[in-house]
């Protein structure tokens, strides 16, 4: 039990360092032999990453320890042509391009049915750093925002961004109710952290333009769950499925003029199923789908169109408004499927790929700019190598491909040409590494 407690600690210590993501904002993969899977790992018991993953696995994952890090390289670009005399095309990439994150799990079988453990996880991947300047004095953006120019890619002063972390701690109980199936469950403790910058030219449609912009960081904590099944239903095939709860979180009081219901940005609900096959003892093939539900969360759901509706005199349209305007995100389905090969008794390759929806459409290209999660096709890699009976290395590659969306300017339904439109794009890699303990 102590080392269960120290375990959490350390957990609780790494609170501020959280992941940028792929997924949506959502990770591709949870745990260094997940990633390099694809994030195949809902029927599959390899670490002590159940926690995010699938709790039920931890019943078959032994006493063991993982901890690592995940350099990440997103790299965003957004344009805005079409708008002729108004003067506001413009061109800029987000300076916003390599992170370090840390990964840890702990799991001990407190007896032959029973594990306890914690996985420490992260999401994001709204972070972008405009350096603004885009546009020039002489453009319609002075129509938007009184203040002088020159101005951002969104017709606000100085840099134009956002910073968006989610970090959860799971603790996590499983329970092998008979030899060969499992149930498992982890209370989900979240924390958030946000900043946005440059949206002066919004401030006359939020509902509070004191806690809008500019504001620095804030933060919020919630809480909800995850349950699992894990079962091998032969020796060649185990199967698996997880669902977590929407996380309910406080509200960002400094941004509570941003984001709808008065700052209100819960974590989504999701859930995944997953068959893995052993063809054979060096063999593994696992395949999961997994669906993610931002559409369930105002802030990151509603449209961003109904902000003429604000216009119009529909105040709860307002951005901060009980249903103001969001970011338009789409509920996504990702399948992925991953394969691992064991050499020898001391190396074991691994390969994935991963497909998933892209949760932004055309008419919300313009509020995107904040935030361009629009990569669909991810390719991984990975490898372990036992350094002896008792502990490994593992390393894992990930490659998303370049992806765009484009569209009609938001601008153009307050008076920019109709001609206005925007192209987001988003591609990514990350290398990472970490060690593991058994004991």
């Amino acid at each position: 039990m102590r080392k269960i407690l120290l375990a959490a600690a350390t957990a609780a210590a790494l609170a501020p360092c959280v992941a940028l993501a792929t997924d949506g904002y959502f990770s591709h993969g949870y745990g260094m032999k997940a990633k390099g899977m694809a994030g195949a790992a809902t029927a599959v018991a390899q670490d002590a990453f159940g926690g995010a993953n699938n709790p039920a696995t931890m019943a078959f994952a032994g006493n063991r320890w993982d901890i690592g890090v995940d350099w990440f390289s997103p790299h965003r670009e957004a344009s805005r042509t079409g708008s002729g005399p108004a003067g506001i095309d413009g061109t800029s990439e987000s300076g916003a391009t390599s992170f370090f994150i840390p990964e840890f799990a702990y799991n001990q079988m407190i007896s032959p049915e029973l594990a306890l453990g914690v996985t420490v996880y992260g999401n994001g991947g709204m972070n972008t750093s405009y350096p603004g300047g885009e546009i020039p004095s002489a453009s319609a953006c002075a129509g938007f925002n009184p203040a002088p120019g020159p101005y951002n890619l969104l017709c606000g002063n100085g840099k134009l961004g956002v910073d968006l972390s989610q970090l959860v701690i799971a603790p996590t109980l499983a329970w092998k109710f008979s030899p060969e199936h499992s149930i498992g469950l982890s209370p989900l403790l979240g924390y958030q952290r946000f900043k946005a910058d440059g949206l002066q030219a919004f401030a006359g449609f939020s509902s509070d333009p004191a806690n809008f912009t500019n504001n620095g960081y804030d933060s919020a904590t919630g809480w909800g769950a995850r349950i699992g099944y894990f079962g091998n239903l032969t020796k060649e095939i185990s199967v698996g499925a997880a669902y977590s709860t929407k996380i309910a979180m406080s509200e960002f009081d400094k941004y509570k003029g941003l984001f709808a219901e008065q700052g209100g940005f819960d974590m989504p609900a999701n859930w995944s199923v997953g068959v893995a096959f052993r063809p054979e003892s060096a063999w593994l093939v696992a395949v999961d789908y997994k669906r993610i539900y931002y559409s369930g969360v105002k802030s990151v759901g509603n449209p961003s169109a109904v902000l003429v509706n604000c216009a119009g005199g529909d105040l709860s349209a307002c951005l901060g408004g009980s249903n103001g305007a969001g970011f338009g995100w789409q509920d996504v389905g990702v399948w992925k499927i991953g394969v691992q090969y064991a050499l020898d008794a001391s190396l074991t390759l691994r390969a994935g790929y991963g497909r998933s929806d892209n949760p932004i459409r055309p008419e919300d290209v313009t509020i995107n700019i904040l935030a361009p999660g629009v990569v669909q096709n991810h390719y991984t890699f990975g490898a372990t190598y036992a350094l002896d009976k008792e502990s490994e290395i593992t390393g894992a590659f990930m490659y998303a491909q370049k992806n765009s969306v484009s569209g009609q300017s938001l601008f153009a339904q307050f008076g920019a040409p109709a001609t206005t439109s925007e192209e987001i794009s988003l591609s990514e890699y990350s290398l990472g590494i970490a060690y593991a303990r058994k004991f």
